[in-house]
């Protein structure tokens, strides 16, 4: 009998997850997080990935063959410090991977993002599974995913036995989704930055459920970066939602930013201009080949999706 346990539970992609793995074969799901799902879910446990005795007393009460760690700090609230960010996304993670090994565990799949490639001027125009991870220091979520990538090479190497399955998403997109991307195009202007095209690689939310789901059940090992085909670049992006496109010189927005974003007005600050600048652009061939999944949108399908599900975001008429 599969015994699977999910962190990050109550998260968009996570509540999405738990119902469909529930209805695998003499599946028994475990859902935890830190809050509670919106939707009840059967067997949720509210626990902090932090709280390591509690966390090993769940291990060894349900005994999990397989565990899908989605728990992460994609936006912190405000006040949260880097080191706070760290201990929840990089030091949880190596508690689980420890309790992993420590409980036999013969399955883990781990989400970490297109962001742990990182943003660099020199990142070959399309980037596969074989691409360096070198990540940002100066962007916590990016080095984060670049950390936790670093702890999962080193577990395959000392823990060959433990079936290990790496997801790289790039932007998920969904009908419901609100995230930082989503308010960027949100603004009455698409910003973006001289001399750079700011390709984003989109994938749909449904379609992560199902690599999740199918990862699981096929007990998939390997790396796979999850994103639809072609990329869109924001000059298109803005067409698309009917906005003014405004390419700043990448001096101009660090100033404006520097000052901004320690008054409050915006959430980003300096050091993210080369989120927009240098945008890591992820291949799909390993998915469809390997995985042997094709999402059912492309990435500018996914876009016109999103608008469709949430027509807000178009220029008002």
């Amino acid at each position: 009998m599969p015994r699977i346990l999910v962190t990050g539970a109550a998260g968009f992609i996570g509540s999405a997850l738990v119902p469909v793995l529930a209805q695998q074969p003499d599946a028994h799901v475990c859902g935890v997080d830190i809050r509670p799902p919106a939707t009840p879910q059967p067997g949720f446990v509210q626990l902090d990935l932090r709280d390591t005795p509690a966390l090993a007393q769940l291990f060894a009460s349900f005994q999990p063959t397989a565990v899908v760690h989605l728990a992460s700090i994609v936006t912190p609230p405000p006040g949260m410090s880097r080191a706070e960010m760290r201990a929840i996304d990089v030091g949880a993670t190596e508690q689980l991977v420890a309790l992993c090994v420590a409980h036999g565990v013969q399955h883990l799949t781990v989400t970490t993002s297109g962001a742990s490639y990182g943003y660099h001027a020199d990142n070959p125009p399309w980037l596969d599974e074989d691409t360096p991870i070198r990540g940002n220091p100066e962007f916590a979520y990016s080095d984060h995913k670049r950390q936790i990538e670093a702890l999962l090479a080193a577990t395959r190497e000392a823990h060959p036995a433990l079936k290990l399955l790496i997801l790289r998403p790039g932007t998920i997109l969904g009908r419901a989704v609100a995230n930082q991307i989503t308010a960027l195009f949100a603004k009455p202007r698409v910003l973006g930055v001289v001399g750079s095209d700011s390709p984003f690689v989109f994938i749909w939310d449904e379609d992560v459920v199902r690599i999740l789901a199918q990862g699981v059940a096929q007990q998939t090992t390997g790396v796979f970066n999850l994103a639809g085909d072609g990329a869109l670049p924001m000059r298109e992006i803005a067409a698309q939602l009917d906005k003014p496109y405004l390419p700043l010189p990448a001096w101009l927005l660090r100033g404006l930013l520097a000052v901004l974003h320690p008054l409050g007005v915006v959430p980003y600050g300096p050091e993210q201009v080369g989120f927009l600048q240098y945008r890591p652009v992820l291949a799909n061939t390993r998915l469809k080949r390997d995985f042997a999944y094709t999402p059912q949108y492309s990435s500018a399908e996914a876009f016109a999706a999103l608008l469709v599900a949430q027509p807000h975001l178009r220029r008002a008429p």
